[in-house]
């Protein structure tokens, strides 16, 4: 191979490269990947409050949905939800109290 032909190589890659760049910036920008833009002023309805691994596959999700939480646990096959209904005092945003708690204890 010559020269040229290395530079060609370098080249397409490098054009190639951006491309890529262009598009995932494209996607983030205009939200092409399935998010719906929300009006402004307007409070999200759907969080995730906290995620916990349990081991190499499995994880706990705490989500909140308006003020009620849920405990899922994702991955090794199949997803259960551990504890729905879940009431939080808490508005999106303000501080948790973090001491881990039974379920079912009282504070």
């Amino acid at each position: 191979m010559e020269l040229t032909d290395y530079i060609r190589f370098v080249l397409a890659l490098v054009f190639v490269l951006a491309l890529i760049g262009l598009l995932n910036w494209l996607v983030r920008r205009y939200g092409i990947g399935g998010r719906i833009a929300m009006k402004r002023g307007q409070s999200r309805r759907l969080s995730v409050v906290e995620v916990a691994p349990v081991d190499a596959k499995r994880r706990v999700v705490l989500v909140r949905r308006d003020q009620t939480e849920h405990l899922i646990l994702l991955g090794g096959g199949t997803d259960v939800v551990i504890e729905q209904g879940i009431v939080s005092d808490a508005a999106p945003g303000a501080a948790v109290d973090e001491t881990p708690r039974l379920k079912g204890e009282r504070v």
